[in-house]
């Protein structure tokens, strides 16, 4: 291990950290703010409210997306929700509280400091939301409704009527609409990230693709902040976005940007499973059905057998040969267990043979109980449109029989390293929401993603990085004629050259899904030491089929999907070396990350706190080199590290 890393976590006691820093940061004048330059890649949810909240302090802010119009790219039907700490149920929450659920949802492999900010803001995301006119579900009463969801045994969850994620979006894009209008942020649509520029440690700016003309340009910047999401499409099935795409991560690693925890990949556990070999993309059921919805399978073969035949329904099983696995294993969280443990519950009684699809690879999620008590009128208002789309793809109707779920790649919680104020190991360069190695640790709370999208983008960053810019006053934009920016914009040209040069006959595609199925087997939801090591050597072998045997029709010179989905293979094939190297070196279990070596004699992971509890940020060694590992330890003051039990 190379060093141990500092991220710059203020001293002070947990709950005055970070009042204290800000008080601490420097402030830039209004009149110099108009003559800094930043760039914000990507317009998810974090990259939206940040250039919102930036011009709004008048900052000059070009953003950039892939799409005809900024857009998020996690999945449609991310309708869960979004967490805060309001205590309106009077249950016992607090801010104390989701900082504890979160930290042990994680399994104890994030920050202490970083985790309490997160809760701490969480309440000011939900009014400020609310002001920018989000339609969050209500009571009778009016007032703000909320909900349970996984590895929470209170109700904290706020929602809104459709998609919440597509909502939140909805009010940051008019945030962010009105400083385009205002003339402070400037839109560059189906323009892609290609690199980096840094000059002496320090970022200056990016170089671009436009996703139309082919045109290679570049964008001078005083800062950079990286909002691209994450890496889940590596993959191939997963239920992002299918543009969605890890490359601006692999960029940046290469240009200096430490990669921490790549290994850390979320599996959630309601989606709708594959049912086909040439299928392109996954659709999520929300994790809020597992407020009412009970999860089971049969614990008769016989009608295990019956129902992949299609001789026999879900509602003919009868009750007392149901296994509720997750309430028999789990009674005191049941069906809200994190999504981790729901996900292996899944694949271990599929594995025993008592998967309900024809494959074997999918269980129950049934509603009739709910149904019985609520009626279906109540069910509709919460989840009328999951259940709507449900029918159009599977052709099945879930109010009469139970949905079929199965295990699938969500979200990443690895990312770049970044210290308390969101900057990477690059000067000048921050990453915000699934972007950087996060606030959730080894696995992610459902409905914690859009919390933190958005605390980082209107609550964290636009204080931290004028507090970097205070010392960049009077500083000039950095001269795109520079040697640095030629020669930055001469190896994008140079490498788009040599992928529009492959001339052989096989679609980009094939090459993806065979890596994705790789992944998934080995570096999924279970992982072990020989099949980890196994990977690395078929990654190669796959890269050089992909280079001797890929194809790329058309011209580089206008829109060419095929020539994009070869940049991301290109990135993705050095992230999974990545990913496969860091989790062959966590030799424990925590969280999301399952070592079939480390569990208990009850199956669940097994930590290794004496060698393992810390961030592992990997700096990139050259092209097809080992990458050096540099560690920051966690040392937590404020709670006791327990096992982490849901039983």
């Amino acid at each position: 291990m190379a060093g141990k890393l500092n991220a710059k976590i203020p001293e002070g006691p947990l709950e005055l950290k970070w009042k204290r820093h800000k008080d601490a940061l420097r402030p830039v004048s209004p009149a110099n703010r108009a003559r800094m330059h930043i760039i914000v890649v990507g317009t998810g949810l974090a990259g939206a409210s940040a250039a919102a909240a930036l011009g709004e302090q008048g900052y000059r802010v070009n953003v950039f997306c892939m799409s005809d119009s900024p857009r998020r790219a996690h999945s449609v039907s991310a309708q869960g929700g979004i967490n805060a700490a309001k205590n309106y149920r009077n249950d016992n929450d607090s801010v104390h509280r989701l900082f504890l659920d979160t930290l042990k949802g994680g399994d104890y492999r994030s920050r202490e400091a970083n985790v309490y900010r997160l809760a701490e803001v969480s309440n000011g995301i939900i009014d400020h939301c609310v002001a920018l006119g989000v339609p969050f579900a209500r009571d009778y009463g009016g007032y703000l409704d909320n909900r349970s969801f996984g590895g929470s045994l209170v109700s904290r969850t706020f929602y809104a009527r459709g998609q919440t994620g597509q909502q939140l979006l909805i009010a940051a894009y008019a945030a962010l609409s009105r400083q385009v209008a205002a003339g402070t942020v400037t839109v560059h649509c189906r323009q892609q990230m290609m690199d980096l520029v840094v000059e002496d440690g320090k970022a200056r700016g990016i170089i671009t693709r436009d996703m139309v003309t082919g045109n290679i340009d570049h964008y001078p910047a005083h800062a950079v902040v990286l909002a691209t999401g994450g890496y889940g499409n590596v993959y191939y099935l997963s239920t992002n976005a299918m543009n969605s795409n890890g490359s601006a991560l692999v960029q940046c690693w290469k240009k200096g940007a430490f990669f921490a925890n790549p290994g850390f990949v979320q599996i959630h556990p309601t989606c709708i499973p594959v049912h086909g070999d040439h299928q392109s993309k996954l659709t999520l059921m929300s994790e809020s059905l597992r407020n009412d919805a009970r999860i089971w399978v049969p614990g008769n073969p016989e009608d295990v057998r019956a129902l992949r035949e299609g001789k026999k329904k879900p509602s003919q099983v009868a009750e007392t040969e149901r296994d509720y696995y997750l309430e028999r294993r789990y009674p005191s969280y049941g069906n809200l267990v994190p999504r981790d443990v729901a996900s292996r519950a899944a694949k271990e009684r599929c594995d025993a043979g008592l998967g309900v699809s024809k494959t074997g690879r999918a269980v129950l999620l049934d509603f009739s109980d709910a149904l019985a008590k609520k009626g279906r009128q109540e069910l509709e208002m919460k989840y009328g449109n999951l259940f709507q789309m449900y029918e159009k793809i599977t052709g099945e109707d879930p109010w009469s029989e139970p949905m079929q779920i199965y295990p699938a790649m969500h979200y990443t919680m690895g990312g770049l390293w970044v210290d308390y104020n969101l900057m990477t190991t690059v000067d000048g360069l921050f990453a915000i929401g699934e972007a950087n190695f996060s606030d959730h640790g080894a696995n992610r709370l459902g409905a914690s993603a859009l919390m933190q999208g958005l605390a980082d983008g209107f609550f964290i960053l636009p204080y931290t990085l004028p507090g970097y810019l205070a010392g960049k006053v009077g500083e000039p934009c950095p001269d795109v004629a520079s040697e640095v920016f030629r020669e930055a914009r001469s190896a994008v040209v140079q490498r788009i050259t040599a992928l529009s040069a492959l001339q052989g006959t096989v679609p980009v595609d094939h090459f993806h899904r065979k890596l994705g199925g790789l992944l998934w087997e080995h570096a999924g939801i279970e992982r072990s030491a020989g099949g980890l090591a196994s990977v690395l050597p078929e990654i190669d072998q796959l890269e050089a089929s992909f280079l001797k045997e890929a194809g790329i029709p058309g011209s580089d010179k206008t829109v060419n999907q095929e020539l994009e989905k070869a940049i991301h293979l290109q990135d993705y094939l050095t992230l999974s070396r990545l990913m496969t190297t860091d989790a062959l070196h966590r030799e424990e279990s925590c969280g999301s990350h399952f070592r079939t070596e480390s569990q208990t004699a009850e199956g669940e992971a097994l930590r290794n706190d004496s060698r393992f509890q810390y961030v592992a940020a990997w700096e990139y060694g050259g092209e097809r080199e080992t990458p050096v590992l540099h560690t920051e330890p966690l040392v937590f003051e404020n709670i006791q590290v327990t096992d982490r039990k849901y039983r």
